[in-house]
Order: structure tokens, then sequence, then C-alpha cells
């Protein structure tokens, strides 16, 4: 096979659904006061830190209390009602490098999804619902124990968030 010609490598990924009674904007605010409410310029702090030890302390220092700190988000409500859609839809990518290092240290690929995107949208009768790909089904491919172990890790501390944020007040 020529090197130009790429391996094909299927895979299933398992969509999580949090449905929660919440408003929308109340979810919103809820996530984004655990993981912070400005994206952590990640690049920039690699860049500033020579050492893992100084670049790991500062990393800690933006994290929240379920463990990720905010990278980006996309509010597609803010263009998609332009094509006749009027709901509200957030795409919020989150992570924390301290948790990827421990899959990609396994198999860098698994940087493909970390960090993590979760979908905050307005659902029917001022109810709201965030959605997320499990981190473990699309990571890891191909056997791989360490690697398995680790996203399940990191299954566990999103699915955590997800239950905390959507829950009741």
């Amino acid at each position: 096979m020529p090197a130009s010609d790429p391996r094909e490598i299927p895979f299933v990924g398992v969509r999580l659904r949090f449905d929660s009674t919440k408003r929308f904007d109340d979810l919103v605010d809820t996530l984004l006061a655990d993981v912070g409410d400005k994206p952590v310029p990640i690049d920039d702090i690699a860049a500033r830190f020579e050492s893992w030890e100084s670049y790991e302390h500062e990393v800690q220092s933006h994290v929240g209390s379920s463990g990720f700190m905010l990278f980006a988000l996309w509010n597609h409500g803010g263009w998609i009602k332009k094509a006749g859609l009027g709901r509200k839809v957030l795409r919020i990518v989150i992570g924390n490098p301290l948790i990827a290092i421990t899959m990609l240290r396994h198999d860098v690929t698994a940087g493909l999804f970390a960090p993590v995107e979760l979908l905050l949208t307005d659902e029917q009768h001022g109810r709201s619902a965030l959605t997320y790909v499990r981190p473990s089904s699309l990571m890891v491919v191909d056997p791989n124990r360490p690697l398995r172990a680790a996203a399940m890790e990191l299954d566990a501390k999103l699915a955590t968030l997800a239950a905390k944020v959507t829950a009741a007040d």
C-alpha cells in the first residue's frame, strides 16, 4: 500500500445526553461556573513555562472543581437562526492537559478527542440538555489496556460533571 493511501480504522462513538429541567441559560451559567467563563490560552501557557512542574502548577490554577477548564465556545444558536432554526445551541470545548496526558502517553492519537466537546441545547417547555460523545468510545480503537483505563477515568469525570450541572437546583 503506498504511503498516500489512508488506512481506515472504524470505531463506534457512544453519544450521551443528560436532560435537565434547567433553562438553557441557567445550564450554561452552571457549567461555566465550574470550568471558567473565559477560555484558557493553553498554548500560551505551554510557551511560557519550561518545565513540566511549572507548567502543571500553572495549568492547575485554571482548573475548576470538576477538574476541567474552558478552552473554547461556539454559539451555533447565533447563526442557525438565519437558516430558520430558532434554537439556542452552544458548543463548548473543555479539558485538562493533566488528564489528557494520562491517555496520550499510551496513544497520541487519543489527542483527536481530547479536549472534549459538549453541546448544550435548549429544549421544549423551558428545559435543556447537555450532550457529548463518551471519550473512551472514540479514543480506544485498538486493544490498549492502559489507554482504556485512563479514558474510562475521563469518562467518569465527565459524567460526574454532566450530572452535576444538569441536576435540578
